[in-house]
């Protein structure tokens, strides 16, 4: 297996730092981090390359809040000068780990995500049932309390395989570190924060190790894996219960994570299955009860003037562009009349 060397040189390069300074604010210009970062950014970036080049850098604490759409989260935000350092270390390492990742790995990957995923699904769920013409079952897993139960030691020891620099993984190391937790009531510490760019690719990195066992060892065909959501398709349900217990030991045994019992089972496709954000029937899609109530309860938001009218309609034009990959023609018709009625109410009152 080839490894890599002396590559923390160009991490911590100022014209990788500067790239790094560009992705890191794409979309973010007029946010008050981006804004204070860059009133001083010559200063800023110097000060970054120098803490990075003498090996003092230490991550800012985490900012943390919790989200509650459409499940709650602890959502941990990096200071801006630490996201700068995340997109450092993943153009970098990113290339290197993204040529072996299989192709059905579909998030937090350039020209993948839901409706990459969707598409496939849709295109695995034709081959299994041959154009609908015989019966077919679904294992729909997650793994259980993914982002918290990550081991840094396993993770280290997968991202060192490849990187055989000390300094990148001493970095690593330190942005791991920043919201460690103990695993077990031991010494081991793991978990990655849910909204770290890093977290996002780690997690692509840790459970690439589940794609290779899946495809390679027990030799799957219609397998898809979102993040920590995954899908095997197959005409035997046996087979399935099989594939399903060997999973499960892998996981305990090589990654120290495990399958969510209540969350992992095995659904015949006639009954339609939730993946993606939607309700998977044979012949249509369906969005799930609580996406029309989170975009509906935006509406109530704006007639409450808790939300301004540029809120609502970015959040109409995303939900839109989703809800058009299911069947939801009605729906859409329904919710724009709605949004039409409250902006028209608050026309009339003023």
């Amino acid at each position: 297996m080839k490894t890599h060397k002396n590559l923390y040189h160009y991490l911590c390069s100022m014209g990788n730092l500067i790239l790094a300074w560009r992705s890191a604010r794409k979309g973010k210009t007029s946010t008050p981090a981006v804004i204070e970062f860059e009133k001083d950014l010559e200063r800023n970036l110097l000060k970054l390359y120098q803490e990075l080049n003498a090996k003092t850098y230490q991550p800012m604490p985490l900012m943390s809040f919790v989200l509650r759409d459409p499940k709650t989260r602890v959502i941990s935000k990096s200071h801006f000068r630490d996201r700068v350092v995340h997109h450092a270390i993943n153009k970098v390492i990113s290339p290197i780990f993204e040529k072996q990742f299989i192709y059905d790995s579909c998030a937090n990957q350039i020209r993948k995500g839901n409706l990459f995923a969707l598409r496939r699904f849709d295109y695995y769920k034709r081959k299994v049932t041959k154009n609908y013409t015989q019966g077919a079952f679904c294992l729909k897993a997650d793994i259980k309390h993914y982002f918290q139960e990550v081991n840094h030691e396993v993770l280290l020891d997968i991202i060192g395989r490849k990187i055989a620099d000390e300094d990148i993984l001493w970095l690593i190391k330190q942005i791991l570190q920043n919201n460690s937790i103990s695993l077990g009531g031991g010494e081991q510490p793991g978990g990655m924060p849910l909204g770290n760019l890093t977290s996002q690719f780690f997690a692509n990195i840790y459970l690439n190790e589940l794609d290779y066992f899946i495809k390679h060892k027990l030799k799957v065909k219609y397998y898809i894996r979102y993040v920590d959501d995954f899908v095997i398709l197959h005409s035997s349900q046996k087979q399935l219960k099989i594939w399903k217990t060997e999973i499960n030991a892998f996981l305990k045994e090589k990654l120290i994570i495990e399958l969510h019992q209540q969350k992992s089972r095995i659904i015949p496709l006639s009954r339609g299955i939730d993946f993606i954000g939607f309700r998977n029937l044979p012949h249509c899609k369906l969005l799930r009860a609580r996406n029309i109530r989170g975009m509906k309860r935006k509406i109530g938001l704006f007639k409450e003037g808790i939300i301004d009218f540029r809120t609502l309609m970015e959040s109409y034009q995303g939900w839109q562009a989703y809800a058009k990959w299911a069947n939801t023609h009605k729906l859409r018709k329904q919710i724009k009349k709605e949004i039409i009625e409250a902006i028209w109410d608050k026309i009339s009152f003023v």
